[in-house]
């Protein structure tokens, strides 16, 4: 990977919580050189383009998302044309552009959609209702304003779309309320069709941004497996947040053991083989859960993160280290320099509302004491379950995390490292789901 890609890429993705759901509170480069000093130039060009440096537009962040969403043809979610043409139409200098058009996408997919399924064509409705719904929740990734009411429209759309997918195209998927507290969580129990007996379940995490729906890929490969799959929109995520004004919380055990209480009671599920995945911020909430639910034989975060506050603020210390201790002193005055930020940065205007929204703060200070809970260092040592820590040579949210989780972890244990040579290195694989999904599972082979 070529060091200049690398550096372009960290100061940018740094920026937001992309695609797999990150946050990380570092800032594009604008910014840092109107606040602090500049950063060192970048290295020399090596003169090889990285494949995943598409440049398509002039918004290195959306190019990225991009990537995600082109990343979700393997499973059949996307098409390369639509998700480009896409692209094509979004002018990255207007706020609403990039919602605006990826409805447009979606709204055309529908009435391909419904159209076939008006002459009960099964197999052409349900592909394109599943792309709409994909492309429906790819408009919610980058939305301007997190509490407009076209986003919980945009949501309902999603879900109806993916719902109706899964009637079409006959997908073993069933609609699941799970309670929680004093309300339910919304998601989807998978049968595989290859089970035998009592089989394995995986329960799957997303993280910061994207929907569990997002990662048809692990599930499809856990079905042939002959394991079944529970997701589900947690606090924080997807409709969960969106419709029921439900926030992240950092004591996510409180999350989890409801949702294994409830997978217990499903006819076919063998209790003693439950595995719990948690992909990208999920590399974060899982493991914590894992060190008090006691029912999960495998952990696996993808990448592991041992500290997700000193993650989370690993870039603003660096490049505002005069505004950090401010934080403190006075969150006022702190409060007033982020807000002055804002008003000039659309992409910092978009994440602090979007984060927010997504922790239930009342101000860019209120977030960032949130994210100070968000440590695993104290209880890491209760993990005992068995636990694949998977990482990236190209990870640029969470840097050196998974391996500090590795090292300090005490139950039995591997690490699972990918590289520019079997193109996994990005975060959680990004756009390399084949190669996530045959070392990810060759692994549970072996330990489930």
């Amino acid at each position: 990977m070529a060091r200049s890609a690398i550096r372009r890429r960290s100061l940018v993705q740094g920026a937001l919580g992309l695609a797999g759901g990150s946050s990380f509170f570092g800032l594009p480069t604008a910014v840092l050189a109107a606040s602090s000093p500049p950063p060192p130039p970048p290295p020399e060009p090596t003169g090889r383009r990285d494949w995943f440096d598409l440049d398509l537009m002039n918004d290195e962040v959306m190019n990225s998302q991009l990537l995600h969403f082109l990343g979700a043809t393997y499973s059949a979610q996307a098409d390369v044309s639509e998700v480009l043409d896409t692209g094509c139409r979004i002018d990255p200098d207007d706020d609403w552009s990039w919602p605006t058009e990826w409805v447009s996408t979606a709204n055309r997919l529908r009435t391909m959609a419904d159209a076939s399924a008006a002459k009960r064509r099964r197999f052409s409705a349900g592909n394109a209702y599943l792309r709409a719904a994909n492309y429906y929740r790819a408009a919610l990734i980058h939305h301007p304003e997190p509490g407009h009411p076209s986003v919980l429209e945009i949501g309902r759309s999603a879900v109806d779309a993916y719902e109706k997918a899964i009637r079409w195209l006959e997908m073993p998927a069933h609609r699941v309320r799970i309670p929680y507290e004093r309300t339910t969580l919304p998601g989807y129990f998978f049968r595989s069709p290859r089970a035998c007996g009592s089989a394995p379940l995986f329960v799957f995490q997303q993280g910061r941004d994207a929907w569990p729906e997002e990662s048809k890929y692990v599930i499809d490969g856990a079905l042939e497996r002959g394991y079944h799959c529970l997701i589900v929109h947690a606090p924080g995520q997807g409709m969960a947040i969106r419709e029921q004004g439900l926030p992240f919380r950092p004591d996510w055990e409180k999350v989890i053991t409801p949702v294994i209480d409830f997978a217990l009671r499903i006819a076919g599920v063998d209790r003693r083989r439950i595995a719990l995945l948690g992909w990208s911020m999920g590399g974060a909430l899982t493991p914590r859960a894992a060190a008090f639910e006691k029912r999960i034989k495998l952990l696996i975060p993808n990448p592991g993160v041992l500290n997700w506050a000193e993650s989370s603020f690993e870039g603003f210390n660096r490049y505002f280290p005069d505004l950090m201790p401010v934080l403190d002193e006075n969150p006022a005055a702190f409060d007033a320099a982020i807000y002055q930020i804002m008003t000039t940065q659309p992409l910092i205007r978009w994440y602090v509302r979007d984060e927010m929204f997504k922790h239930g703060a009342s101000s860019p200070s209120d977030l960032m004491f949130k994210l100070r809970e968000y440590d695993n260092e104290p209880i890491v040592h209760l993990i005992s379950c068995r636990t694949l820590v998977m990482d990236g040579t190209g990870e640029l949210f969470s840097v050196g995390q998974a391996k500090k989780l590795y090292d300090v972890l005490q139950c039995p244990k591997d690490y699972m490292l990918f590289d520019a040579e079997d193109t996994g290195l990005l975060h959680c694989q990004e756009a390399a789901s084949a190669v996530g999904n045959h070392r990810m599972f060759d692994w549970v082979d072996e330990y489930i």
